[in-house]
């Protein structure tokens, strides 16, 4: 499973570390994931989601799931999650 958020692509970062005598070695700067169950209202169905905090915040600042797939760019959601933006916009133009 790729460490990367299915919502905002918020991916793995690479760096040094650098000690008190200036040696330098590579490190990773992982992403803080969480697998989460986001609610969807103009579906009515549950989505399991393996999202960032950081994006865990944005969803509930932006009013819930749909309201944030609505403004994200197509570039940085997953696959599962450009399917599931495809079918609210579906579901919200029949209605």
């Amino acid at each position: 499973m790729a460490r990367r958020c299915e919502l905002t692509g918020k991916d793995v970062m690479t760096g040094n570390n650098v000690s008190h005598a200036n040696n330098k070695s590579r490190r990773r700067f992982l992403p803080n994931l969480c697998n989460v169950s986001l609610m969807s209202e103009t579906l009515g169905e549950t989505y399991k989601l393996r999202i960032s905090a950081h994006a865990l915040r944005s969803v509930e600042h932006r009013g819930g799931l749909d309201a944030f797939l609505m403004k994200a760019a197509e570039a940085e959601l997953s696959p599962k999650a450009r399917i599931l933006k495809t079918e609210i916009k579906r579901r919200q133009a029949a209605a």
